[in-house]
């Protein structure tokens, strides 16, 4: 009796293991993989530019919960099973997917909103609150009609990214804002040989450009987020999965773990933008910028951006004067252009850096 007792015990403790380490993956914080500029994925159907992405930087089915019809964490992977990585570039403000997704029924037929999505929702400067005009309170006030135009996703996005899309755009933005979802703003590409209603693999990659505001009026009123090493974003998605010939009948399995994900960004989960991984560093490196400060005083502001462990600065201003701070100010006395050279050295050796007629003072 004792042993059955145990053996109950071990049962019931190891599922709520499981279910509390499921449940806990609303609580990570995913890392968003960097890829190297020089490197940058090409949206061509190919895929193996994903090759550089670790396995540990892969997002499964696990980490997902069924939200309308009660499976909750019970997932079956030979029903529907997702793998996503993502991406990101220094200096270039776009998000990068890439899809692996099985599905033992593909429903990608009808040309409305009733098919397989993949919806995910983007909040990259974690402002938060609702974004839908579906859940806007001031709809109590103002009609929903109206509410369209008054900023229905504006300061968050939402992507139906269709999968796979056959005869329509490849997404549908629940926005205002449809143009984001269009070239130079985002792109996608496909490759599968699925058929209607049958089992397959489907893979896909794509980016989007996310906004801290989206304007209806287009990219002239909007503003562009900015995607900065190591800080959070907030994201998260879903799969609508259709099973059966029942255009009414679908699963809603999201990584937010709360269907609230889709309108408000509170919900969405929390990601970093994360540096190069070890192996794709340089060794050394030498790079800089620089900011104006005074220009009636011809006062510039430098930078230093190198890379790699660096044991010595030697910056030569081209006006016959040098420093050795990693960033230093410097006063010009005369107006001209001049060639400013930054030279980075370490135990390995050393790397240069110069910008010709970058500065240039009055």
């Amino acid at each position: 009796m004792r042993l059955l007792f145990c053996f109950v015990w071990i049962l019931v403790f190891g599922f709520g293991l499981l279910k509390s380490y499921a449940q806990s993956s609303r609580d990570t914080i995913y890392p968003i993989f960097q890829f190297p500029q020089n490197k940058i994925p090409r949206i061509d159907g190919d895929f193996s530019d994903w090759n550089l992405v670790p396995s540990t930087y892969a997002i499964g089915l696990d980490q997902m919960k069924e939200s309308i019809n009660g499976i909750g964490f019970n997932l079956d992977a030979k029903d529907l099973d997702i793998t996503v990585k993502v991406g990101w570039v220094k200096d270039l403000n776009r998000l990068y997917f890439y899809l692996e997704v099985f599905d033992d029924f593909w429903e990608f037929e009808q040309l409305d909103i009733r098919q397989d999505i993949f919806e995910l929702v983007v909040d990259a400067d974690v402002s938060g609150g609702n974004f839908i005009k579906k859940w806007n309170a001031n709809k109590r006030n103002i009609p929903i009609e109206e509410l369209h135009f008054r900023g229905h996703g504006a300061h968050a996005q939402n992507y139906h990214v269709f999968i796979p899309a056959v005869n329509k755009d490849w997404a549908m933005v629940w926005g205002n804002t449809p143009w984001i979802k269009n070239f130079p703003y985002a792109n996608s590409a496909y490759k599968h040989n699925l058929e209607q209603g049958k089992s397959g693999k489907l893979q896909l990659e794509f980016w989007i450009t996310p906004f801290d505001y989206a304007a209806i009026e287009g990219i002239n009123r909007s503003a562009v987020s900015t995607l900065k090493e190591n800080e959070i974003i907030a994201m998260s998605w879903s799969v609508l999965d259709y099973d059966d010939d029942n255009k009414e009948r679908k699963d809603f399995i999201n990584l937010a773990h709360n269907i609230k994900m889709i309108h408000d960004g509170d919900y969405m989960n929390a990601f970093r933008l994360m540096p190069l991984i070890k192996p794709l560093q340089p060794k050394l490196q030498a790079n800089w910028s620089f900011v104006e400060v005074d220009r009636d005083r011809r006062i510039f502001a430098f930078k230093d951006e190198s890379l790699g462990i660096i044991e010595k600065w030697t910056w030569d201003f081209g006006d016959g004067t040098t420093s050795k701070e990693q960033s230093p100010v410097h006063q010009y006395k005369t107006a001209d252009h001049w060639t400013v050279v930054l030279t980075v050295e370490n135990k390995d050796g050393k790397s240069i850096h110069s910008k010709v007629w970058d500065v240039v003072t009055k």
